[in-house]
């Protein structure tokens, strides 16, 4: 599995972006999708990630009520909507693929099969 992840630039704090995971080589349609982030100087975190049906949904506390996951199993693709946007949202944004076909949620970074090569967003003040 390829994942490319698309959609990063430079915005302003109050901004949006909507940021893109495409997969190629397999359909991930069954597989859990993450996307997570890793600021200058600080360790990779999770932001949100979302079960292979689209049902059940996580993101970490400060992006609750800005950011939201989404995924389009047709299109083979998994979104990160981010609005509100602030200065420490500014980081790279990497979408990941957990091949579990359960209906669990997977916020540890270890248990992540597949990486994209990461976009960068840089929130200006």
């Amino acid at each position: 599995v390829q994942l490319q992840a698309s959609g990063g630039g430079l915005v302003q704090a109050g901004g949006s972006l909507r940021l893109s995971c495409a997969a190629s080589g397999r359909t991930v349609s069954r597989y859990v999708m993450g996307w997570f982030r890793q600021a200058p100087g600080k360790e990779r975190e999770i932001v949100a990630c979302i079960t292979w049906n689209g049902g059940r949904t996580y993101r970490t506390d400060s992006v609750k009520g800005r950011f939201a996951i989404s995924r389009d199993n047709a299109k083979n693709t998994v979104y990160l909507q981010m609005n509100s946007l602030k200065p420490e949202d500014t980081a790279i944004y990497y979408c990941a693929a957990d091949q579990d076909q359960s209906l669990n949620l997977q916020i540890e970074m270890s248990e992540y099969d597949y990486w994209g090569q990461g976009t960068q967003v840089t929130v200006s003040s």
